[in-house]
């Protein structure tokens, strides 16, 4: 077990202040008093990868300019303890998987060992997803309010492997999902919460164009031609080459480039080999590029998707798809996957393009690219709409009225 308590975010809160107004402020303030003397213990599998890590490692540090004692835990793991939790991954988005009796006992063995190295401090304990899931068994011990935060698209999971997390769930006070559509038939509380990005984290904060010149430099792109720009990890749910595909069809059209950027997850041991299925799969192609991106690059990735000239994510499944909030707040026009929490961001022909297909995706891309005028719009009004519903200080905000609430009664809080 490792934990992360020293976090210290490079802005001030009130450096929110001209973007999101002084009483929204203070109302954190207020709620955050509430919790004077409170420790909420967060516990997660990882410091380094995905949109888990993205939103805690900046909402952590801000809780703490709060006032709220809030810290950072990770469980450990082997490497097949991660094969398995990948599994779960994959199979709780739909996807069949040979799990078996040893993987759900390999998770389970996992699960004991850090019941008896993990120091439990919290008066609240805020788990993530489901490689942490059965810590719950703590609570007959020591009691305290625990809340499940699941972040990934569980609306039509594998019967057997939510069957066996069920068991564990029921036991917490609460659970957040990222959509509606991904409520379960529980008896506990269910918040339905959307993630959120950091306006001025060094991913989202503006950019000057030296800066963006010197990382497409960097990684040997050019702006010569229009850039579609695919930033996500490097898993097959996130339909990489699906993207190549079409890409293809608009590129016997119009001359453009397709940048795939992303990096790998130490909790996702398949992001190597799709890594290499990508490489392969691109090879030849000189306008296709697929860019391994380092951990705490992020200021590569925004300049990535600000020298974007469209910006797609079409995945298969999604808890929600941050990198689409992020590319809306950077006003460039996206093309999404009409999945899972994407639709709560990409309203269809007003802040984006939704597509169902291959060929679908490839449309809206030479919609977009022929028409720059309307490109442009659909960017400013998706700026507008992440201002509105997707900044950090909205997430810090519900999370406080969760862990404020627990005390109270009610099925399902939408905030």
């Amino acid at each position: 077990m490792q934990d992360k308590i020293y976090l210290q975010s490079r802005s001030r809160l009130q450096d929110y202040e001209p973007i999101v107004g002084r009483s929204s402020l203070e109302e954190l303030r207020v709620l955050a008093e509430k919790l004077s003397g409170k420790i909420i213990q967060t516990i997660n599998s990882t410091f380094v990868g995905g949109g888990v890590v993205e939103i805690l490692e900046h909402m952590v540090p801000l809780l703490n300019q709060l006032g709220v004692d809030a810290r950072w835990d990770v469980i450990s793991g082997n490497e097949e303890f991660f094969e398995v939790t990948k599994k779960f991954h994959n199979a709780l988005h739909g996807k069949r998987e040979r799990i078996s009796p040893e993987d759900f006992a390999l998770f389970s063995e996992v699960t004991e060992r850090n019941l008896e190295e993990i120091k439990f401090y919290g008066d609240y304990f805020f788990i993530h997803d489901p490689q942490p899931v059965a810590l719950i068994a703590k609570k007959r011990e020591i009691g305290k309010r625990w809340v499940w935060r699941c972040h990934i698209d569980v609306s039509k999971p594998d019967k057997k492997v939510w069957r066996f997390l069920h068991d564990f769930i029921v036991d917490y006070d609460a659970v957040v999902f990222s959509s509606p559509n991904f409520a379960q038939q529980l008896p506990i509380r269910q918040f339905l919460i959307t993630p959120s990005i950091d306006p001025l984290s060094d991913k989202n904060k503006e950019l000057d164009s030296g800066t963006i010149d010197s990382v497409l430099k960097k990684y040997g792109l050019t702006s010569d031609k229009p850039m579609i720009v695919q930033i996500s990890r490097f898993d097959r749910l996130k339909d990489p080459l699906g993207v190549i595909e079409a890409f293809e069809m608009v590129s016997k059209n119009i001359d453009c480039q397709l940048v795939l950027a992303g990096g790998t997850a130490d909790d996702d041991p398949e992001s190597e080999e799709v890594l290499e299925e990508v490489r392969r799969r691109a090879e030849g192609n000189h306008d296709i590029h697929v860019l391994l991106v380092p951990p705490e690059s992020d200021i590569d990735i925004n300049a990535l998707q600000r020298a974007a000239t469209i910006v797609i994510q079409k995945s298969l499944k999604e808890g929600f798809g941050l990198t689409i909030s992020e590319a809306l707040w950077k006003a460039k026009p996206v093309v999404a996957s009409a999945v899972g929490g994407i639709p709560l961001q990409i309203k269809n022909k007003l802040t984006g393009l939704l597509c169902y297909t291959v060929e679908g995706a490839a449309y809206a891309l030479k919609q977009l690219l022929s028409n720059p005028e309307y490109a442009n719009w659909l960017g400013q009004n998706g700026r507008e709409h992440v201002k509105q519903n997707f900044l950090i200080t909205s997430h810090l905000k519900d999370y406080l009225l969760v862990f404020l609430s627990l005390d109270q009664h009610s099925d399902v809080v939408y905030l």
